[in-house]
């Protein structure tokens, strides 16, 4: 159990480097995010083809898996449009709002009851991201692709979990991928067009962060996750989860120097967004503790 936790806080370590990379790659979003998933897409192509794990799915299926993947891609491209244009620090904390977004949306499309209590954890979360939304106005272009980011996220794991299990986690991986690939490839021209570029090839700099970025914090983040769940609860993966935004803040201060743009406002933000998280963690136990006694 020790070497999956260790395998566990690995991964979370790999999703804050992907935040990290994000502010390093010179190039525009459209194309880190394009790249990353094609890349990501061989390699996961490669590792079920030597497992032998690939899982043939009708073209309707993977209309639907593939789309899930469009919706992966147009998140990261937001997360790191708000990364670039504000910085690591606003990127990461946008992304709590995903909590927000999933309270509204999921009773929608999932047709399950509205939860009182999500909602008001998620308010908490709303008034520390208008605190540190109001605290500069050169961040609030970041912010805007932030909460945008983070609609996208909770769309995409609401899709994903009406898409059911009857795939293996590597079949939906791959095909999330590849249908990604495919969305941003045709979305790439129209994209270009606006943000053009003098070059659509990575230098060899951008390229070897790209491909760490592939590997590392897409590829290796999501089998260590499919390994990590077989032995740990899905609750207590995700709450450690909540340990990316911290360790991508504290590397954003140590090596970007972010500390000098942040004020008080953003630091009680910060505060507000933790409370939630630990308020939505107790309650969580507590209803889990509660279930246990009346199973006795």
């Amino acid at each position: 159990m020790k070497a999956t936790f260790i395998k566990l806080h690995v991964a979370i370590m790999f999703a804050a480097l992907g935040s990290i990379l994000g502010k390093v790659i010179t190039m525009n979003e459209g194309l880190i995010v394009w790249w990353r998933m094609i890349f990501a897409s061989i390699i996961f192509l490669a590792y079920v083809l030597s497992n032998k794990k690939i899982q043939r799915i009708s073209l309707f299926s993977f209309m639907k898996i593939g789309g899930i993947g469009g919706l992966l891609g147009l998140h990261w491209v937001f997360f790191f449009g708000s990364i670039k244009a504000a910085n690591i620090s606003i990127g990461v904390v946008c992304f709590a709002l995903v909590g927000f977004f999933t309270a509204l949306l999921e009773p929608v499309i999932l047709k399950r009851k509205f939860s009182g209590k999500e909602f008001i954890y998620s308010i908490i979360v709303v008034v520390g991201i208008f605190l540190i939304f109001s605290f500069d106005i050169r961040y609030r272009t970041g912010i805007i692709l932030g909460l945008i980011s983070s609609a996208l996220y909770s769309l995409m794991t609401i899709f994903t979990k009406k898409v059911g299990t009857a795939y293996k986690p590597e079949t939906i991986l791959l095909y999330q991928m590849v249908g990604g690939s495919i969305v941003l490839s045709i979305c790439l021209p129209f994209y270009l067009n606006t943000f053009p570029v003098s070059s659509i090839i990575p230098d060899p700099r951008n390229l070897l962060f790209i491909f760490i970025l592939a590997l590392f914090s897409t590829v290796f983040l999501q089998l260590f996750n499919i390994q990590v769940l077989q032995k740990i609860s899905a609750f207590t993966v995700n709450l450690s989860y909540n340990l990316d935004a911290v360790y991508s803040i504290i590397i954003a201060i140590l090596f970007f120097n972010e500390a000098r743009e942040l004020n008080l406002s953003f630091y009680i933000g910060i505060f507000l967004i933790t409370l939630s998280v630990i308020l939505q963690a107790a309650d969580t136990l507590n209803r889990q503790r509660l279930k246990k006694k009346s199973l006795i």
